[in-house]
């Protein structure tokens, strides 16, 4: 077997994941050999061992800390376009050997596959974008708890509106191992934190939410007073402006999205529509599309997973490719696709690194880690002066797409009215609605402030929900359905 994995983190997996258990390489070896029957094309093991904690304050009081552990393994054989799947919660040798017997005998009832080959991870080839310490141990348990209570205290202190103010701060390292049939053997250890604040704020029998937080691949100590108060404030002024806000207009209408966070209709609208799988089965609106121009001559959109410390990014994805800063879109022409193993190679290509799971009990899929928009030569005082009436979108809650047709419903939590060049006044219940290509191809003006959110990005897929990150500047859209009550 092909070693390809950094001492560290070979120190780590084999003192956390594989020596409690017994498991050696030829162990491995021997359930992958196993598998690898006339009609397999490619078989893989992703073993992991996954411990997490949160803390989590409500009403002034720390009311929860819990703290899990948990390994497994998850064991695939590929056949062209089938896949059989196995996983086990405990690693003893018998039960990752029933494992790979019951891979067997799915693979056996199909027919010969298109054989794979997918070029071996090197060592000197993969990234080191984050340490691979314990995020848990960067902090005592009073320091987390005087942390959740510093979030209370300065929400309070900023307006006497703020009636209630609820955090939690968790932090998790995953350290998983990747086995293959190709001879790869390639392990990473990731570290990721986050903080979520809810505000509520009350003024003459009103009551409005404003949320915020933020993250990425590193320890605690990450999250400074500097980091923390931002965090703070974002929330609290979110929940009062939604004080003072008025009900959103509706009707088509010029549409400003914010920087950053708002690059989450981008991910949505544009991005799931390039992951490999969906191209592949024809059912994205993007299919068989390379080379088109599918978007404005200005806009470049790239998914990332090298970004140090990020929260969407990868040493190697989950099935030990390496992440890579991959190309969609390019001055509006269609560039390429997102793809896991199985994808890439049906579809003729190599893998991007971006196969990806929830846990050892999940199939990797085509999936995103940090997609965004890059900026453009406009500043953004400049793009909010040239429009005459229409919306300001500055942050959004949640929303839906619709991967065939490309159409999209999104929520806004903190939206103004544009008159005559300047922000006017804050609305609610502002719903953006429209086609991902069509908005693409709308794109008027482009900010020069390129942002990446904070770090709180959740993406869900096939049941499965991983963490991502997303970006974008300040862009001007000149035809948008706005949905409001106004």
């Amino acid at each position: 077997m092909n070693t390809s994995i950094s001492n560290d983190s070979l120190n780590i997996a084999k003192s956390k994941l594989l020596e409690p258990w017994n498991i050696t390489e030829n162990i491995i070896s021997n359930a992958i050999n196993s598998m690898m029957t006339k009609n397999v094309d490619y078989a893989d093991m992703y073993f992991q061992h996954s411990s997490q904690e949160s803390w989590s304050l409500e009403e002034g009081i720390v009311k929860n800390g819990n703290f899990s552990i948990s390994n497994g393994v998850g064991i695939r054989a590929l056949s062209g376009e089938r896949t059989a799947f196995a996983y086990s919660d405990s690693l003893s040798y018998d039960d990752i050997i029933n494992s790979a017997k019951t891979v067997r005998t799915i693979t056996n009832s199909g027919t010969n596959g298109s054989r794979i080959y997918v070029k071996p991870s090197k060592i000197q080839e993969v990234n080191n974008l984050y340490s691979n310490y314990s995020p848990m141990d960067s902090m005592e348990t009073g320091q987390k708890i005087f942390l959740l209570e510093k979030i209370e205290r300065i929400a309070r202190k900023l307006s006497p509106n703020v009636s209630q103010v609820m955090a939690s701060l968790s932090s998790e390292r995953d350290i998983v191992v990747i086995a293959g049939s190709d001879g790869r053997f390639i392990s990473d250890v990731r570290p990721l934190v986050r903080v979520s604040i809810t505000v509520i704020a009350e003024s003459k029998g009103r009551r409005e939410i404003g949320r915020s937080g933020g993250g990425a691949r590193t320890d605690l100590l990450y999250f400074s007073d500097e980091i923390l108060t931002s965090y703070v404030k974002q929330a609290v002024n979110e929940a009062l402006i939604n004080l003072e806000a008025t009900s959103a207009p509706a009707g088509e209408m010029t549409v400003v999205l914010g920087n950053g966070w708002p690059g989450i209709l981008l991910h949505e609208a544009v991005g799931h529509g390039l992951e490999g799988d969906f191209n592949r089965k024809g059912s994205s609106i993007f299919s068989g599309r390379l080379g088109d121009k599918v978007a404005s001559k200005d806009v470049t959109v790239i998914d990332d997973g090298t970004i140090p410390n990020r929260r969407g990014s990868l040493n190697i994805d989950d099935e030990g490719n390496i992440t890579k800063k991959n190309i969609l879109i390019e001055n509006g022409v269609l560039k390429g696709y997102m793809h896991d193993i199985m994808n890439s190679n049906l579809m003729g290509v190599l893998p991007t690194g971006n196969g990806r799971r929830e846990s050892f009990a999940h199939i990797p899929l085509p999936r995103m880690t940090n997609t965004y928009m890059l900026g453009g030569m406009s500043d953004p005082k400049e793009i909010i002066s040239s429009v005459k009436k229409g919306l300001y979108a500055v942050n959004f809650a949640g929303g839906q797409v619709d991967i065939t047709s490309g159409k999209f419903v999104f929520s806004a939590s903190e939206a103004y009215i544009i008159e005559n060049g300047k922000i006017i006044n804050p609305v609610k219940g502002a719903t953006i609605i429209g086609n991902g290509p069509d908005v693409m191809q709308q794109i008027s003006m482009i900010g020069n402030d390129l942002a990446l959110d904070s770090g709180v990005g959740v993406c869900g897929k096939d049941g499965q929900s991983i963490p991502v990150g997303v970006g974008m500047p300040t862009v001007r859209i000149e035809k948008l359905t706005v949905g409001g009550t106004g």
